[in-house]
C-alpha cells in the first residue's frame, strides 16, 4: 500500500462572514480562511488537490489572521522543488474559482473533477457566481480534464469519493498515510463544522453543514459521513493547517 504525506500550501485567503462556513451559526463574525493547494507526496506522480487563487493578496495582516505564510502558486510549489509544469495530476474537490484559478499553468497535468461540476460551470444558476468557466475552459477543451461519474482510485493510496454537500459534484479526496486514512473534504468547511462547540452539540447536531450548500439536510449527512470515514480530517479551509508543512507529521505538534 502506498503511503502519502500531505503538504498544505496556502495560495490565498478570503475575509468574510463566518456564517459562510457554519450554516445557521456565527453570522456577523468576521473570519479569515486560507485557500489551499494540497501537495501529495508518496507516488512517482506529482499530485495536487486544487490549485487555488491566481493572484492572492499577501499581507502581514492576513498571514497573522491564518497563522501562516501565503504564497503565489509558483512560490508554494518551489518550496518543494516543483514548478507548475512538473504537476502530473490535479484532483479537484469542486470547480469554484478559488480552487482552480491556476489550472492553466499545469500544462502537463491530467485533471479530475465530477461531471456535475461542469454542468454548473458552463450553465450556472445566478446563485452559482463562484463558478467562472474562464479558469477551466482551456484545460477542459484541451482534453486534460477527466469528467468523473463515480468514485475512483486515481493512484494506489489516493481515491476520490463523491460527497455532494457544498456543491453537487463535490469530491472528497481520501489519502492513505502512516497515521491512517486522511480526508481532504470535498466541501468548504473549517474544523468547527466537524467538531461543533457544546452549544451546537446540545441541539443534538453532530456536525454543522457548510454555510453554502446544495441542500442543508443532504449536506449535514455528507459532512457526518466524511467525519466517520477517516482517521485524519482536513477541512478545506481550516486555518490551523496554514502553520503546518507536512501532514500527518505536524499534527502531533499542533
Amino acid at each position: 500500500m502506498s503511503l502519502f504525506k500531505i503538504h498544505p500550501i496556502v495560495v490565498g485567503t478570503k475575509i468574510f462572514d463566518k456564517g459562510m462556513m457554519t450554516y445557521q451559526h456565527d453570522y456577523g463574525v468576521e473570519y479569515t480562511i486560507p485557500i489551499y493547494a494540497w501537495l501529495l507526496e508518496g507516488s512517482d506522480k506529482n499530485i495536487l488537490v486544487d490549485t487555488g487563487y491566481l493572484s492572492p493578496i499577501i499581507s502581514p495582516a492576513r498571514e497573522e489572521a491564518i497563522g501562516g505564510k501565503i504564497y503565489t502558486f509558483e512560490e508554494g510549489l518551489a518550496k518543494w522543488g516543483l514548478s507548475p509544469k512538473d504537476i502530473d495530476i490535479v484532483l479537484h474537490t469542486h470547480l469554484h474559482n478559488d480552487h482552480c484559478e491556476n489550472d492553466f499553468k499545469c500544462v502537463n497535468a491530467t485533471f479530475y473533477a465530477h461531471e456535475l461540476e461542469f454542468e454548473h460551470l458552463y450553465h450556472p444558476h445566478p446563485l452559482d457566481f463562484r463558478y467562472m468557466a474562464d479558469f477551466v475552459e482551456e484545460v477542459d477543451q484541451g482534453g486534460q480534464m477527466v469528467h468523473l461519474r463515480e468514485d475512483r482510485e486515481i493512484v494506489p493510496g489516493v481515491r476520490m469519493v463523491h460527497t455532494p454537500a457544498h456543491t453537487e459534484g463535490g469530491m472528497t479526496i481520501l489519502v492513505d498515510t502512516e497515521k491512517g486514512l486522511a480526508a481532504i473534504t470535498g466541501f468548504c468547511v473549517i474544523m468547527e463544522n466537524l467538531f461543533p462547540p457544546q452549544k451546537i452539540l446540545a441541539m443534538e447536531m453532530e456536525v454543522i453543514p457548510p454555510g453554502t450548500n446544495v441542500n442543508p439536510y443532504l449536506a449535514y449527512d455528507q459532512v457526518l459521513r466524511v467525519k466517520k470515514m477517516a482517521d485524519i480530517l482536513l477541512p478545506l479551509h481550516e486555518p490551523r493547517f496554514a502553520a503546518m508543512e507536512t501532514i500527518p507529521d505536524d499534527l502531533e505538534q499542533n
